[in-house]
Order: C-alpha cells, then structure tokens, then sequence
C-alpha cells in the first residue's frame, strides 16, 4: 500500500532533533497537512517548529516524555482533541547508554525499554484504532541493525531494538490476519551521524559507512510512500540475516571480521540530563 506524505497528518516521537527532526521536516517538503512532533526537548522542538512554519509548513509540537505512559495517553487524546486524526505514525525516540553489561543498572534498563519498546505501545495504541476505522493509515518503527544481530556494549539496547523488530512483525501479522489493509515499516539502519553515537567507529566505511540523518530521512520517507515495509540501511546490512543461518562460532568470526563488535569500543555518546 502506497501512503502519500501529501496531505497527510504525520507525528514523529524524538522529532526535536537527528533523524526525527529531519523527517519531519522532509515530510512537510513532501506536502504533509500537519506535522506533529512529540519530545521531551521544549528548546529543541520549538526550533524545529519555526524552521517547518518559515517556508510555510503547518507544524504543532507537543512537550511529552515517553517514558511517562499517562503523559502519552494524556498527549495523544490532545493531538486527537486539536487534529482529529494521525494518518502516519513515525516512532522515531530512542536512546542508548554503550555500557558494559556489568556496568548497566536496573534504571538504565528499564529506560532504554521504556523509550526504545514500551512506548511504541503505548503510543500506537491511542492513534491506531482511528486507522483501522478509516481503513488507511501508516505504523512506522525506527529500529536498528542491532535489532538484526547483538553486538558487544549493546545488551540492552539490541534486546530493546529486537523487541522493536518483533512487535513491528507481530502488529504487521496480526492486521494481515485481521483482514486490515494497513501499512506497516520497520527501518534497521546502521549507525547514524545523530550525536547519539558518538565516538563510534567502523572498520569498512565502504561497506558498513556511518550514516547522515538527511539521507536516513529521505530513504525513509520514500519507502513509506512507496509502501515498503522493511528498509534496512545501508542494503550490505541486511546480509547479517543470513549470518543467522551458520553454524555461531562462524557468525561470530564474521562479526568479527567486519569489526562489528568492536565498533562500541570508543563510544562516547551525547551527553544527557
């Protein structure tokens, strides 16, 4: 199913900034009726409102942390109140800590699945029933690669971006079975140039680069009007699902081969509050 952009209302979750703000604004480019953007970062999301409304897009943002589920049925029943519908939902928010696994704690856990997991429910669960009632609409998961294959100093947020791939596979076979005709799209792409991945290196840049969140953006966009429902970037990428096919200790040699293990070993990441 082709979603067109033009016309449509789209909400993008972590759209103050990297690959969010960029969709956000390519979406209105493309001729969205109004683009919604929801984040924890008020400075950051009003920016990106007077950048959308100084060439004439229609833009609302709205303060929500999406760790806080009453603050996200709150904020979609609002979006609801002020917009009526959302035709494109793009979970976009997500967060990593780089920690050893020793070194990770129950808070940083219980984070990393509240933003990256938990909150893909919570916020396709207010906006999805009116899609279905409609018959159209469009669900967009942001994942990653590490939701294809764990890598070291991610145990937490390759488990979280697995749960992601899952639920995105699960919701896409469930309307299937259902008999909904709505679009589904998970994206796994390899390390973007957002700040969130600071200090991250990579042994073939030919091969496995670090990728510009204006290129993630289009690419993304274009899928969904082109009704993909699976991106994987860059394509190289999508050969780790048949690594999954050898026997471990070759997989494993293979990681290693393409230094996918140790691309954490200098990670810095942004800094947060």
């Amino acid at each position: 199913m082709r979603i067109p952009l033009a016309g449509a209302i789209v909400l993008v979750t972590g759209g103050a900034s990297g690959i969010g703000k960029e969709m956000a604004i390519g979406a209105t480019h493309r001729g969205a009726k109004h683009v919604i953007i929801w984040d924890i970062d008020e400075d950051g999301g009003e920016a990106v409102v007077r950048e959308i409304e100084s060439f004439g897009g229609h833009v609302s943002f709205y303060h929500v942390n999406l760790l806080d589920p009453e603050a996200i049925t709150s904020t979609g029943e609002q979006v609801l109140a002020d917009l009526g519908r959302v035709d494109v939902l793009i979970n976009s928010a997500g967060i990593v800590t780089g920690k050893h696994f020793l070194d990770l704690t129950d808070d940083d856990v219980t984070r990393t699945f509240g933003l990256n997991t938990f909150a893909l429910y919570r916020t396709t669960r207010i906006f999805l029933p009116g899609m279905l009632e409609r018959g159209k609409g469009s669900v967009v998961t942001i994942a990653s690669a590490a939701g294809l294959v764990g890598v070291a100093r991610q145990t937490d947020y390759s488990a979280s971006k697995f749960a992601a791939t899952g639920f995105n596979e699960s919701l896409r076979a469930e309307l299937h079975h259902s008999g909904h005709d709505l679009h589904t799209l998970i994206v796994q792409p390899y390390y973007i140039n957002t700040g969130m991945f600071d200090g991250v290196e990579t042994k073939y840049s030919s091969l496995l680069p670090i990728l510009e969140t204006d290129e993630v953006a289009a690419k993304v966009l274009d899928a969904i009007e082109a009704g993909r429902q699976s991106l994987v970037l860059p394509p190289f990428a999508a050969l780790i699902k048949l690594l999954k096919i050898l026997p471990v200790p070759l997989h494993d040699k293979l990681c290693d081969l393409f230094g996918i293990n140790s691309t954490m070993d200098d990670f810095t990441g942004r800094k947060r509050n």
